[in-house]
């Protein structure tokens, strides 16, 4: 019992030995390991990283697109879209289109498609320009007041639209769509889709038109945003 002491002291100096040894070794292994450049690495100088996408771009479950065109359409149900967009000859039933966007019919043992195709995405732009042909009757032709507007949530000009006041009326469809402004784009999509509208107003009108040439150019910007593939793909 007298010893007792001694081997407390022992060991509690063999701690502190190994305690230090440890703390000085582990200091002189990071000393060399700081972040550096990639190119100071010897061999590593000439390797170009490689930053390309390795998967492309891909559409998102049909539900998805679904349920985005019926909150567009003012949240409505999809008997009440069928409905609505039927009167004026935009749309047939949903039974035609579901199949062809991907969703299962387990009444005839047709599985869910798993593989986009070209007529999956016609088949979304066809129910996209459906959705712009009835917003346009409902926002602009119904003069319905600003706040109640779905998609066209602005005042059309009186004249021939400038640049500028082009771009403001632009920049509200492009948030609703591709949800941010259209100042962020990469490319000059205001100056394209400018263009565009200036092309369609400037066609000749058709027979019986259910639009003004305004009215087309508005729509046709509505179906380019629509197709685009930023609403589509991700």
């Amino acid at each position: 019992m007298r010893k007792l002491p001694v081997y407390i002291a022992v060991l509690a100096g063999a701690a502190m030995s190994i305690a230090a040894s440890c703390g000085k070794g582990s200091t002189e292994d990071t000393a060399g390991l700081k972040p550096a450049p990639i190119a100071t690495i010897p061999g590593h100088d000439s390797l170009a990283q490689d930053t390309a996408p390795k998967e492309g771009p891909r559409v998102l479950p049909p539900e998805a697109y679904l349920r985005t065109y019926l909150q567009l359409f003012g949240g409505m149900s999809a008997l009440e879209v069928q409905n609505a967009a039927k009167a004026n000859q935009l749309f047939d039933t949903w039974n035609d289109y579901l199949g062809l966007i991907g969703l299962p019919d387990y009444s005839t043992d047709i599985p869910r498609g798993t593989q986009t195709n070209a007529l999956m995405l016609a088949t979304f732009e066809r129910m996209g320009i459906a959705l712009c042909d009835r917003a346009l009757e409902n926002d602009l032709k119904a003069a319905t007041p600003l706040k109640d507007r779905r998609i066209f949530a602005f005042d059309m000009t009186a004249a021939a639209p400038t640049q500028a006041e082009f771009t403001e009326r632009f920049d509200v469809l492009h948030r609703t769509f591709l949800g941010y402004p259209v100042a962020l784009a990469t490319t000059d999509r205001a100056g394209t889709f400018y263009k565009l509208y200036n092309d369609v107003v400037a066609m000749p009108p058709t027979t019986n038109a259910k639009f003004t040439p305004a009215e087309a150019g508005w729509a046709a910007i509505c179906y380019g945003l629509v197709r685009h593939p930023e609403f589509h793909l991700y």
